[in-house]
């Protein structure tokens, strides 16, 4: 087995349960305010905002988008879009201002409740604390700052981390390779040194790849891999790194 000198970790989804957080975030702020006036159900906000707000993070990382923007018109396309209003929207100014206005709402909301609803994913401590003991570890992860170090703090995991690499500081995301030379830097290490370990084929898996890192992927779906992906390990679960590392 290759012996590393530093492990990279991805934190949200792979550490942290943000699909959980978020999960309920969301059907908070679609009861708090009374959504249903907009959309048919709770199923069809989240069928509009979950793709949009993944591409509005793609745009983002190619530097495409602001932050601002990000964080309002995740919000303000569902919103526009819900089939109680959507054909109403175009000739009604004070309906679109009201929008407007209910999606910094939801904003704000939105990265509150994510933060309280913060926990960590099964074995995600085990895992944490067994590597810290065998290397320096470091967090590479995309997000803001204003909530990230506070999941951070709220984990009480922060002192097994050596270093953390959060794009908003580095100035760019995964996948940019960048960031991972970052993480690199701070390890005094090559990228033959260090393994980068992840849930997200697209940010974790292939920027390690790009930037010539070994990776695991912790991929639960039992699918067959798509074409073109893979990785230099595939597990199931975090208790299989342990088995690696």
């Amino acid at each position: 087995m290759k012996q590393y000198k530093a492990i990279l970790i991805d934190w949200d989804d792979t550490i942290g349960d943000f699909v959980g957080a978020a999960k309920r975030a969301l059907q908070e702020m679609y009861d708090k305010y009374n959504l249903s006036d907009y959309f048919a159900s709770h199923e069809e906000f989240v069928a509009l905002y979950k793709p949009h707000n993944i591409e509005l993070w793609q745009l983002y990382g190619e530097d495409k988008i602001t932050k601002a923007f990000l964080r309002i018109d995740r919000f303000l396309f569902p919103l526009l879009n819900g089939s109680k209003v959507s054909d109403k929207v175009l000739g009604d100014k004070a309906l679109r201002q009201k929008l407007s206005t209910l999606a910094e709402q939801m904003s704000e909301d939105f990265l509150l409740l994510t933060t309280k609803y913060f926990s960590l994913l099964p074995e995600a401590e085990e895992l944490v604390r067994y590597l810290a003991k065998k290397y320096p570890l470091t967090v590479v992860t995309n997000g803001f700052i204003e909530v990230q170090y506070e999941k951070f703090d709220k984990s009480g995991l922060r002192d097994c981390f050596s270093h953390i690499v959060l794009s908003e500081e580095v100035g760019c995301q995964k996948p940019n390779p960048r960031i991972y030379e970052e993480a690199l830097r701070m390890n005094g290490i090559s990228a033959e040194e260090a393994v980068m370990i992840g849930d997200s084929w697209n940010s974790d898996i292939q920027g390690a790849i790009n930037a010539g890192i070994d990776q695991i992927w912790i991929r639960k779906s039992k699918d067959p891999l798509p074409e073109g992906q893979s990785a230099t390990y595939l597990v199931q679960s975090l208790s299989e790194v342990m088995e690696i590392l």
